[in-house]
């Protein structure tokens, strides 16, 4: 089979800022940029890179999500627990200083991980995790 990641979600609160992120923070293209009902889905990836993605899209507003449901989601949005990413790079050094130069919220700066990686941690601004892999 030849199966790859075409797109993942990670969820927002702010689409504006978590744009700004994505796009002016680590570099990513605006793959498109779709409201309704006045929620934005808005879909960004790595320059150069068309066949991968992601899409950030509003939290809880799937058919089916109970209000008690909605307000788990938002609550674990808030500690930063309800979701995640791992990204690689080159260089991890200088992708995390352009990252922490950019007022990205760090939560682990670059260290050789006992399981054999080395990476580094921050949030966005919506809370979710984003681990970078340094690529060797």
């Amino acid at each position: 089979m030849d199966i790859t990641v075409h797109a993942t979600f990670l969820p927002h609160d702010d689409p504006d800022a978590s744009l700004a992120f994505y796009r002016d923070t680590l570099g990513f293209e605006v793959r498109n940029d779709v409201g309704y009902n006045g929620m934005r889905w808005i879909t960004v990836g790595p320059a150069g890179r068309p066949g991968t993605s992601i899409v950030l899209h509003p939290p809880a507003v799937d058919p089916g999500i109970t209000d008690d449901e909605r307000r788990t989601i938002a609550e674990m949005m808030a500690k930063g627990t309800y979701a995640a990413i791992t990204l690689a790079t080159t260089d991890l050094d200088a992708t995390f200083e352009k990252l922490q130069a950019g007022d990205a919220e760090v939560v682990q700066e670059p260290i050789e991980q006992p399981y054999g990686v080395r990476d580094c941690a921050f949030r966005d601004p919506a809370g979710n995790l984003i681990r970078i892999n340094e690529l060797r």
